[in-house]
C-alpha cells in the first residue's frame, strides 16, 4: 500500500511538471524548448544601460563608472527636483514600445534585462512597473524576456556593474544574503505565471578575474543552491540561469547539477571567435546533459561578431549579443546620438570627484543653461525615432537590417 501511494504521487508530480511544462519555456536535456516542447534557439541582445546605467555608454570612460556614481554627477548638475525628473523620464524614454516591435521586426526572438535590486524594493516599486510593461510588450511581439539581476546587493563583483562598495561582500555576508533572497523571491513571486518571462539569470558575472577574489570561487555554488532554494519555494516554472565564476566564464565551479530545471550561462569578449573558445562549455554540457547559454558578447568589429555567431549557431549555443542601444559607437542595434553640448558634460565628469575637490569643480563646472539644454536633449535622443540603426552590426548578427522605418506608437502600453 505505501508502495502504491508513492507511485500515485510520483505520477500526481509529474502530471504537475508536464502541465506546468506546458505553458512554459524549459529545459530539456541538453536544450532549451518552448512550451510546446520545439527546440528553442534564443537570439537576443541585451537591454544594458537602462536600469542599470554604465558610464562607458555614457562616453564617461576616466569618470563615474557605476549607477550609483552616474546618479550622484546627475544629482549635481540637476539638483534633487531635476535629477529625480530625469531618471524617470530617462527610463520611459530608453526602452519604449516601438523598441520592441523594432527587435520584432529584425528577427530577435528574445531580450535580457538587466536589472538593479534597488529598484524592486517592495512590489510597488517602479521597476515592477517598468518590467510589466515591457513583458505586455514582448508578449505582443512574441519575445521572452530573460530576467537578469546585474546589480546584487551587498555586490557579485565588486566592480562598476554591479553598483557596490567596491568588494563583493555578497558571499561573506548574512545579511546581503538574505537581502538577495528577498529580492529573487520578490520577483519570482510576481512572475511565476507569467510565460512571456523565459527564465531567471541569478547573478550578472560574479566574481572577478583578479586573483584576490580567487578564494570567493568555493563559495559561488553553494549561493546558488541556496538562492534557487528560495525561489523554489514560489516558482516551480521558470528556468534558472547559472553563470560562471570569473565573469561567467568559469564553469569549473560546479558539480552536478541540483535543479531540473536549470541551464548554465557564460559571457565572452574579446577572444577568437570561434569553436576553441567554447569547447570547455560545449564539454561541460555533455558531461552534465544540461543546455548552455551565452549571455553576453560583442563590443567588436561587425566581422568578429559574425564569425562568432557562426561558431555559436554551428554548436546549437543560442546568444544575447551586448548592447542594444549605446551612445555614438556602432557596435549595437542603434546608436545615441550624443547632446550637442555632451562634450562639456564629459569634461567635466571626468573631473575628481569629492568634497576635496569641490572649487575645482566649481570653477569648471558649465553653465546651468547649458547643462539643462544637454540633459533635456539626451532625453529626446535616446528615443528609437531619435537613434541611428547600425545595418552591418544587425547583418552581422544575421537580422534583417532593411527595418529603418519606426513604428511610431500613441501612447505606452500600461
Amino acid at each position: 500500500m505505501f508502495k502504491f501511494r508513492l507511485l500515485r504521487l510520483a505520477l500526481l508530480l509529474l502530471a504537475l511538471t508536464s502541465q506546468a511544462n506546458a505553458q512554459f519555456a524549459h529545459t530539456d536535456h541538453k536544450q532549451i524548448v518552448d512550451a510546446a516542447g520545439k527546440p528553442l534557439l534564443l537570439r537576443a541582445t541585451n537591454l544594458g544601460n537602462w536600469l542599470v546605467p554604465e558610464g562607458y555608454m555614457w562616453l564617461f570612460q576616466g569618470g563615474p563608472q557605476s549607477p550609483s556614481e552616474i546618479r550622484g554627477l546627475v544629482l549635481e548638475l540637476l539638483g534633487p527636483e531635476g535629477s529625480t525628473a530625469f531618471w524617470q523620464k530617462y527610463r520611459e524614454n530608453y526602452i519604449a514600445r516601438e523598441d520592441i516591435a523594432l527587435l520584432h521586426r529584425a528577427g530577435f526572438n528574445a531580450i535580457r534585462v538587466p536589472l538593479q535590486y534597488s529598484l524592486f524594493e517592495d512590489d510597488g516599486a517602479e521597476g515592477f512597473k517598468l518590467l510589466d510593461r515591457l513583458i505586455v510588450w514582448s508578449r505582443a511581439e512574441g519575445l521572452y524576456v530573460i530576467l537578469d539581476l546585474h546589480a546584487a546587493p551587498g555586490g557579485q563583483t565588486g566592480a562598476n556593474i554591479d553598483d557596490s562598495a567596491g568588494y563583493p561582500w555578497l558571499y561573506d555576508s548574512p545579511q546581503e544574503q538574505e537581502h538577495l533572497f528577498a529580492i529573487w523571491r520578490r520577483l519570482a513571486t510576481h512572475y511565476r505565471d507569467e510565460p512571456g518571462v523565459l527564465g531567471y539569470d541569478l547573478l550578472n558575472e560574479p566574481i572577478p578575474h583578479f586573483p584576490k577574489l580567487a578564494p570567493l570561487n568555493s563559495s559561488l555554488e553553494p549561493l546558488y543552491k541556496k538562492l534557487s532554494g528560495e525561489i523554489r519555494k514560489v516558482d516551480a516554472h521558470h528556468i534558472l540561469l547559472l553563470g560562471g565564476a570569473q565573469w561567467d566564464g568559469n564553469f569549473s565551479v560546479f558539480g552536478k547539477p541540483f535543479d531540473a530545471n536549470t541551464a548554465y550561462t557564460f559571457h565572452k569578449y574579446w577572444t577568437a571567435p570561434d569553436e576553441s573558445v567554447l569547447r570547455q562549455y560545449i564539454d561541460f554540457r555533455e558531461r552534465y546533459d544540461v543546455p548552455i547559454w551565452m549571455g553576453e558578447s560583442g563590443e567588436n568589429t561587425d566581422e568578429w561578431i559574425a564569425q562568432f555567431v557562426k561558431a555559436l549557431e554551428k554548436n546549437n549555443i543560442g546568444w544575447a549579443f551586448w548592447p542594444y542601444k549605446k551612445m555614438e559607437k556602432p557596435s549595437a542595434v542603434v546608436s545615441i546620438i550624443p547632446p550637442a553640448d555632451w562634450a562639456k558634460i564629459v569634461e567635466f565628469a571626468k573631473l575628481p570627484r569629492g568634497t576635496a575637490h569641490v572649487e575645482e569643480r566649481l570653477k569648471a563646472r558649465p553653465e546651468q543653461e547649458t547643462i539643462i539644454r544637454a540633459f533635456a536633449e539626451l532625453l529626446e535622443n535616446v528615443r528609437l525615432q531619435k537613434c541611428r540603426l547600425n545595418e552591418g552590426y544587425l547583418r552581422a548578427l544575421g537580422m534583417k537590417a532593411d527595418i529603418c522605418c519606426f513604428t511610431v506608437y500613441p501612447s505606452p502600453v500600461k
